[in-house]
């Protein structure tokens, strides 16, 4: 074992939990109104609190487990870590504890579906919110993650490229985001009344943390303190600058003036976007990754949303899904041996099989993932009921769901 990628290690995966609370719940808190913020805040940080559990439980051995057969889910080897201890896994990293691969792991699967409270923010139960997570992080997470990234995962063994979590985690979160605002319904007054962010500059200060966090998301995925990390590290924090900028330009030309919430938005869709390519690609076509995602993701937002008039709160799907997306296909196209000799060459280093399999990815995670998340909706609506009562909307999910509020009022 090696005691700097041990360290290193360990080190991004409390970056990664950094990137759930405060991050995440902060970049949305600001973005919802104020009668509102507290229930996104509790959403994110139960989700750490539950998914830590059930990572523990099951959930790391059925996306990591040895496989069962097919390519398909892992198996109960490992439940209750049984077998996860301190000596490597040289399937998954030669130099760390098996331990620690395995929390830096967890902290992927916490986030994942906090991405996805953006989609139904304000308008449901959180009753219903709690089984939605856990089901979505074992029938989908759990078995797309194997596919992907589990020894044995029929993807993997296709050659799949998603060094950090492109498909795993924004591709996935952003397609059932989707279906969940679609199936959920648009909040109370959506598109009759304005519905402003009620405090940017927490907002501003999630995205920060996030970019910040962001570094053990995408160069701890190199599971060792190395030149790939060093190659991570550099392309996320060029890419969100390059991302940052355009969409700030783009708001500039498009309105007469670039906003603080354009340039937080385009870093965030930024990092998503470098996250599967980070450590296949140079920092020069980080640039072209960044820069793209934006003019992507603005399409996403201010065209596509406002044609189809569908009601994702927060922008799940026009950032995480199609981020990651964009993210996917850019791995198929700059990926380079030169970069990491364990990954491919891309459609521009003279590879279409690579480009052809990136695409086969996003294919089969956007069916996966819309359907299962279809599926477990209707299921825990007819359990529980998904949305809050018409008049608890109104009053807030703080004071409904929370029986607490975020500001006092001193008269």
């Amino acid at each position: 074992m090696n005691s700097g990628d041990t360290a290193w290690v360990l080190a991004s995966s409390a970056l990664v939990l950094l990137m759930t609370v405060p991050a995440l719940a902060f970049f949305y808190g600001g973005l919802v109104r104020r009668k509102n913020v507290l229930s996104l805040l509790m959403q994110c940080f139960i989700i750490l609190c539950v998914i830590s559990l059930q990572w523990i439980l099951y959930g790391y051995s059925l996306t990591f487990g040895p496989d069962t057969g097919h390519g398909i889910i892992g198996g109960f080897d490992w439940v209750g870590l049984r077998g996860v201890g301190g000596q490597p896994n040289a399937d998954y990293a030669a130099t760390i504890p098996h331990s620690v691969f395995m929390i830096f792991q967890c902290m992927f699967a916490v986030i994942t579906p906090a991405l996805i409270v953006g989609a139904f923010a304000e308008r449901i139960k959180f009753s219903a919110f709690l089984l939605f997570t856990i089901l979505w992080a074992t029938f989908v997470y759990d078995p797309l993650g194997h596919w992907v990234w589990g020894m044995g995962g029929w993807l993997k063994n296709l050659g799949a490229l998603d060094f950090a979590g492109g498909i795993v985690v924004h591709t996935s979160s952003g397609i059932s985001a989707l279906v969940m605002a679609l199936l959920i319904g648009k909040r109370i007054g959506y598109q009759q009344q304005p519905f402003r962010p009620h405090n940017l500059p927490f907002t501003v200060l999630g995205a920060a943390l996030l970019w910040f966090g962001w570094f053990g998301f995408n160069a701890g995925s190199a599971l060792a303190a190395n030149e790939l990390a060093a190659n991570a590290f550099i392309t996320t924090n060029t890419a969100t600058a390059a991302a940052g900028l355009t969409w700030a330009l783009i708001e500039w030309q498009q309105h007469g003036a670039p906003t603080i919430l354009g340039a937080a938005t385009g870093a965030v869709a930024g990092l998503v976007a470098i996250t599967p390519a980070c450590g296949f690609v140079n920092p020069m076509n980080a640039i072209f990754i960044g820069a793209l995602v934006s003019v992507f993701c603005y399409i996403a937002i201010a065209k596509v949303k406002a044609l189809f008039k569908y009601d994702d709160a927060l922008d799940v799907f026009g950032v995480h899904g199609v981020g990651g997306m964009w993210g996917t296909i850019a791995t198929g196209l700059f990926a380079e041996k030169a970069v990491n000799e364990a990954g491919g060459n891309g459609l521009f280093f003279g590879d279409v099989h690579q480009f052809l399999i990136q695409l086969l990815l996003i294919v089969v995670t956007a069916v996966f993932a819309g359907v299962m998340t279809w599926i477990i909706f209707k299921f825990v609506d007819a359990l529980v009921g998904i949305r809050v009562e018409k008049n608890d909307e109104i009053i807030g999910l703080d004071l409904t769901q929370q029986s607490e509020a975020a500001y006092t009022v001193v008269e």
